[in-house]
């Protein structure tokens, strides 16, 4: 958007765990420019115990940030920053505070949470259709539709769950697109049109009601203010993580049970 951003990100912490020390360096030299421990390991050159072990705790700190939304997001914000202050010719902070995150806790809440990322533009009066909407997900995959691909550098849509499931997002990219279409209408003035559950794959086998649906992807962010999903997925978190208050429980319940 204009002065903001928005992001679904799936962070894999298994991948991270399983990954070997040389992928981690690999990883971190396309992003940093590593350490001279680092760049020895890579090039062959044989290290004694002392070095060895500073070069563990640097991958140790590596794998960890690799897989941390928090040092995803400073990377991201710290390179926008920079160049928007070199067209301003200014210095100095230029994101006004830090980013909020929320837990997606399952299929719902996901795909909630997704068209309301990729119709923003539409909803802001900033574009009239979701292919046409700049700088979002739903447009690149539009594009690569059209010759019958996937964008790489996007979670690949995976089809629904089923027992073999491959990686990735748990919806087909054809009921999902259609339905991002038909939620766009439903939200400008002037292309009214009415969402039928019969006509919404995603909606139906999610059980979620046509006017839940487009409250959810006009207010996600206004409506929940934590982790979002179905009550009893919104249970288990906050009790694996010790939290006694459920502050999006009765939402929750309402929009998504």
């Amino acid at each position: 958007m204009s002065n903001h951003t928005h992001i679904v990100l799936y962070v894999d912490d298994i991948k991270a765990k399983r990954l070997s020390d040389k992928a981690i360096i690999i990883r971190w030299h396309k992003l940093f420019k590593g350490t001279i421990l680092s760049h020895k390991y890579l090039q062959g050159e044989r290290l004694d115990s002392a070095q060895q072990y500073f070069l563990n705790k640097d991958i140790e700190q590596f794998r960890e940030r690799l897989s941390s939304i928090s040092w995803f997001m400073r990377v991201l914000n710290e390179s926008i920053a920079r160049k928007a202050n070199k067209e301003d010719n200014c210095t100095g902070r230029f994101w006004e505070g830090r980013f909020k995150s929320q837990a997606l806790l399952d299929e719902a809440a996901l795909a909630a949470c997704m068209a309301y990322v990729d119709l923003n533009p539409v909803r802001a009066k900033m574009a009239e259709t979701p292919e046409t909407s700049d700088y979002t997900s739903v447009k690149t995959r539009c594009e690569h539709a059209k010759e019958g691909k996937q964008p790489k550098h996007l979670a690949r849509f995976a089809g629904s769950p089923r027992k073999h499931m491959p990686k990735g997002l748990p919806f087909e990219l054809k009921s999902y697109l259609e339905l991002v279409e038909l939620t766009g209408r439903c939200m400008r003035a002037d292309k009214r049109g009415a969402i039928n559950p019969i006509n919404s794959p995603i909606l139906e086998r999610l059980n979620i009601a046509p006017e839940n649906w487009l409250k959810l992807t006009t207010q996600f962010t206004k409506v929940f203010h934590g982790a979002v999903g179905r009550p009893e997925k919104l249970d288990n978190y906050c009790a694996s993580l010790e939290i006694k208050r459920r502050a999006n429980y009765r939402q929750c319940e309402k929009l998504l049970a």
